[in-house]
């Protein structure tokens, strides 16, 4: 369970208005350990008046808090950016608007999630397959690698076959092993919470693992020539007007 009275502080001190803040990270994914970290991620609205100077803002907000008794990971993003990346087909940005563990919502989330649902396209699995390929080398290198990373490497092919199939994001992978069924899932799972956060991979059969990668990657690729989802994403204009609305609020408060 997260403690939230770690959190609230880092939201109570951050310089702009929040649209959103939900969680990512293991704790999303339904693998976190006694000593994950919290992976907060969302998006701010800067002021009008500072877009409009000649020097442009800092878009991101990051602040990385070690000296609690769990490591907190905050990184939002100025509408704009945001926008701009969930229109660009970015994976990362979806997942983090339809995580169900929210800190910071209510209607305007509410009303991006309706957006954002019209900007799931076909090309998404390009983000899915490439962020397990770049774990599984990091994985099967030299150095072996974690459970942690073998759990990374699995739940992105799962999520995006899932996302080509069903149309919509699903980030927990428990959730998402009870259609797949794949016993080794779970047992990596609970190796995982049961242990340290970058426990080394011990005993593992990795032939075995070369091979289910494989075949889920070529699942994956096999589900996003099927879907009948779009090739662009289709809500830009409506994105467009909620960001001026936005922006324009922030005006109102000068």
């Amino acid at each position: 369970m997260l403690r939230e009275e770690l959190i609230r502080p880092h939201l109570d001190a951050h310089p702009h208005k929040l649209l959103f803040v939900t969680v990512s990270g293991a704790h999303l994914y339904g693998f976190e350990s006694p000593d994950s970290d919290y992976d907060l991620r969302g998006a701010h609205v800067l002021p009008l008046r500072s877009m409009l100077r000649i020097s442009p803002p800092r878009e991101t907000h990051e602040v990385m808090n070690r000296d609690g008794p769990v490591e907190i990971d905050l990184v939002t993003h100025d509408v704009r950016k945001f926008f701009h990346m969930l229109v660009n087909k970015n994976g990362y940005v979806l997942e983090q608007i339809f995580s169900p563990m929210v800190i910071v919502g209510g209607p305007r989330l509410d009303e991006l999630r309706q957006i954002a649902r019209r900007c799931i396209t076909k090309h998404h699995n390009h983000h899915f397959r490439s962020f397990a390929s770049h774990q599984w080398k990091r994985v099967a290198g030299p150095a072996h690698g974690t459970v942690k990373g073998l759990l990374y490497t699995y739940r992105p092919l799962l999520a995006g076959i899932h996302l080509m199939t069903e149309h919509e994001i699903e980030s927990n992978l428990v959730t998402l092993n009870q259609r797949f069924g794949l016993p080794y899932i779970d047992e990596l799972i609970e190796t995982k919470k049961s242990g340290a956060e970058k426990q080394p991979l011990a005993d593992q059969d990795m032939a075995f693992h070369q091979s289910e990668f494989e075949r889920l990657k070529s699942e994956l690729d096999r589900e996003s020539e099927r879907a009948s989802l779009p090739e662009t994403p289709g809500a830009r204009r409506e994105l467009d007007d909620f960001l001026v609305r936005l922006r324009m609020q922030t005006a109102d408060r000068d």
